[in-house]
C-alpha cells in the first residue's frame, strides 16, 4: 500500500520503509487474590481502601466482575475488554465457586430450595439454582461450596439471608474454571499463563451444559 490517504482495513499488510508493521494486541491478564477490606471501584466517594491502591496497573486494567468489601478470593484483572464481556454476560454462564461459612446448620429442606432455585433475595430479584455442598458443621457454623453461574450483586449474601443464615466468611476459589492458587496469601497477585488465557476464553464461550 502506497496512497497516504488509503483505510487501513482488517487483514491489511502494513509496511513503512520497506518494513512490515505488527499491530500490538497484547493484554494484560492478572489473578488477583482480594482481600478483604478493598473495594473494586476505581474511585469511592467515601474515601474507602481500594484494590487499585494496592495494584500497580494501568487505567485500563479494570476487574471482570467484582467482589464486595467484605468477600475475598480470587478475581481476574485485565485490559483485554472484549474478553471480560464475554466472562460477563449472564447468558454466557460462567461458572463462579466460593467457599462460604455461615451461621447454623443447613436444614436439608433448605438444601433442597437452594439446589431449585425461585428464592426471593428482595428488591425483585429471585435467586437462581445453586450446585452446593456441604462440608463441615461445627460451633454453630457451617462451611458449604456454591456454584452460580451470574454473579449478581451480593447474591449469595442475600439468598443465604432470606433462608435464615447469615455469611460470616465468603472466598472465590474458582472462576471460569481457574482456581486459587493454595499457596496465595491474600494481597498477592500473578501474571496468567497463556494456557489459563485461553482456558477463559473456553469458559466464556462453551455452552452452558
Amino acid at each position: 500500500m502506497s496512497d497516504l490517504g488509503r483505510r487501513v482495513q482488517p487483514g491489511d499488510a502494513v509496511a513503512v520503509d520497506g518494513k512490515a508493521v505488527v499491530r500490538n494486541e497484547s493484554h494484560t491478564y492478572l489473578l488477583y487474590y482480594k482481600p478483604r477490606g478493598l473495594m473494586c471501584s476505581r474511585k469511592d466517594d467515601q474515601g474507602r481502601p481500594l484494590i487499585y491502591d494496592k495494584l500497580d496497573v494501568g487505567p485500563a486494567v479494570q476487574s471482570v466482575g467484582r467482589l464486595d468489601m467484605e468477600s475475598e478470593g480470587l478475581l481476574i484483572l485485565t485490559d483485554d475488554g472484549a474478553l471480560t464481556r464475554l466472562l460477563t454476560n449472564p447468558a454466557n454462564g460462567v461458572e463462579r465457586v466460593y467457599r462460604v461459612r455461615l451461621t447454623g446448620e443447613i436444614s436439608l429442606d433448605t438444601l433442597e430450595r437452594l439446589r431449585r432455585g425461585g428464592i426471593d433475595m428482595g428488591e425483585g430479584d429471585f435467586s437462581d439454582p445453586w450446585q452446593i455442598t456441604v462440608d463441615a458443621e461445627t460451633g454453630g457454623h457451617s462451611w458449604i461450596t456454591v456454584t452460580i453461574r451470574r454473579g449478581r450483586w451480593r447474591e449469595v449474601r442475600r439468598t443465604l439471608a432470606a433462608c435464615g443464615h447469615m455469611v460470616r466468611r465468603l472466598i472465590r476459589v474458582q472462576f471460569g474454571g481457574l482456581e486459587l492458587d493454595e499457596e496465595m496469601p491474600a494481597g498477592a497477585w500473578r501474571r496468567l499463563t497463556k494456557a489459563e488465557v485461553r482456558q477463559l476464553q473456553r469458559a466464556a464461550t462453551l455452552p452452558n451444559p
